[in-house]
């Protein structure tokens, strides 16, 4: 599947020209009640419970498909899905919110920074200006640290902004066998091409946000760790272990600790530069 080029197609910094292929990815258990259902370029999750289900990220209007593909493929059921939920608000992430919610009837909750970009079709974005998207009708607008439950499985929603203003960081306990495992998804603390830390008359406070996530990202306990993007935890590289039967290759502290600092360093680097740059 080839996805025509758009201004959002540069919203992840590792995709390099101006067309974005994807394609679909084998669906897969990543432990417990919680499974991947995205494409391969583009994370979403299914949690499943005995009162519903809840998926994090639509990506665009034409990875729905995929998506549905996938729940279905597990056994599972659009219909069953109660809550759309989102990483933050950029195209390839909730431009198929609309289509998610017409076929699933879910109810959308988005944290406060993105709701109203993501209910006005894309109008608001830092620096996408001219990335829209069809409109899509938020239901609850969180708040940070507000919690979502759904048969017995409670998803925490992270405020850590910067890559959007409301970009959420979910997390959830999930039991797989005799163990329990602190389950991370990071929404994003990529700095994309032609962000701007310092004099940002459109995102005065993008700095000061990018520090308060990472300072949040340290604190929160992580042994699964996942990401908006499977490229943020190398799910193409750990999945064929998971299929060879091997230990549970998701569960990865190490790689959450080394990811978050890897990015830390970045933004500190880009700080001083622009700092530097501007004569501060």
């Amino acid at each position: 599947m080839t996805i025509l080029a758009a201004p959002a197609l540069l919203l992840a910094a590792a995709l390099p020209a101006q067309t974005f292929a994807d394609e679909a990815y084998p669906p897969h258990k990543i432990a417990g009640n919680t499974y991947y259902v995205g494409s391969k370029a583009l994370a979403t999750y299914l949690i499943t419970t005995a009162e519903g289900h809840f998926l994090i990220n639509s990506g665009f209007e034409e990875t729905v498909p995929l998506i549905r593909a996938s729940v279905k493929k597990l056994g599972f059921k659009m219909k069953d899905v109660k809550y759309v939920l989102a990483s933050h608000a950029h195209s390839d992430h909730v431009a198929g919110h609309a289509d998610l919610k017409e076929l699933t009837g879910a109810k959308v909750l988005v944290m406060k920074g993105d709701a109203s970009v993501i209910a006005e079709g894309g109008k608001g974005q830092y620096l996408y200006t001219d990335s829209r998207w069809k409109p899509c009708v938020v239901d609850r607008v969180l708040e940070d640290g507000e919690k979502v439950t759904l048969g017995g499985t409670t998803l925490v929603a992270r405020l850590t902004p910067g890559h959007t203003r409301g970009c959420t960081t979910w997390t959830w306990k999930v039991t797989d066998g005799d163990k329990t495992y602190n389950v991370v998804v990071i929404g994003s603390p990529n700095i994309n091409p032609g962000y701007r830390l310092v004099d940002n008359s459109d995102y005065p406070g993008i700095a000061d946000d990018y520090a308060r996530t990472f300072k949040t990202l340290k604190e929160l306990p992580c042994d699964l760790f996942l990401g908006a993007h499977g490229a943020y935890y190398g799910m193409e590289a750990k999945y064929p272990k998971l299929k060879a039967g091997e230990a549970n290759p998701f569960v990865d502290a190490a790689g959450y600790r080394d990811y978050v600092d890897m990015k830390e360093k970045a933004f500190r680097k880009l700080l001083a530069e622009q700092k530097a740059e501007s004569g501060r």
